[in-house]
């Protein structure tokens, strides 16, 4: 059952959930990417409490500006939290490919 499409939909989906913010952390974690936008532990912390809020589009953009900015950063984790976004939405929905193609731009453009 663990390698079923739904099965690891789910599964990711409950891991990345645990990145909630606690009530006023998402504003200090934007402030401090504000104060700081080098801060790429910052970033994707805020990456992390947007997917957990469902805020994908802004959590992408955050994660895609980490990997344009050091596509090994703390060991590719930006890339696999951004896959594993990816996995968690469906890999056949169309903010996916889209989301997708700009990745390959950002690595490979």
């Amino acid at each position: 059952l663990r390698s079923d499409p739904a099965i690891e939909r789910a599964s990711t989906t409950l891991q990345l959930a645990k990145d909630k913010p606690e009530a006023g952390a998402l504003e200090a974690l934007e402030a401090a990417v504000a104060a700081n936008d080098k801060d790429h532990q910052a970033r994707f912390d805020l990456a992390g409490a947007l997917i957990a809020t469902g805020d994908h589009d802004a959590a992408a953009g955050h994660l895609l500006t980490i990997i344009a900015a050091d596509k090994d950063w703390s060991d590719g984790e930006a890339r696999q939290k951004l896959l594993s976004l990816f996995e968690m939405v469906g890999l056949e929905d169309e903010w996916v490919a889209a989301t997708r193609r700009k990745l390959s731009a950002v690595l490979f453009g």
